[in-house]
């Protein structure tokens, strides 16, 4: 059997943790800051980790990254 690829885009985007949950980065944060909220924009620094839904998807795209 060959190996499986892993999506460059995913390996790009996401990281799993040891325990198996996916970092993503947040969302909504590209362009537009002066609509958004304070509030949201603090809320939205740095990393997030992805609902199990999601992160099965992402988990899909890494075959070996578990």
């Amino acid at each position: 059997m060959p190996k499986m690829k892993t999506k460059s885009s995913a390996k790009k985007r996401f990281k799993v943790t040891a325990t198996g949950k996916v970092l993503a980065g947040q969302a909504g944060k590209r362009h537009g800051m002066i609509k958004r909220t304070n509030k949201f924009v603090r809320n939205a620094r740095g990393t997030t980790v992805l609902s199990d839904q999601d992160a099965r998807i992402v988990k899909s795209y890494m075959p070996y990254d578990r």
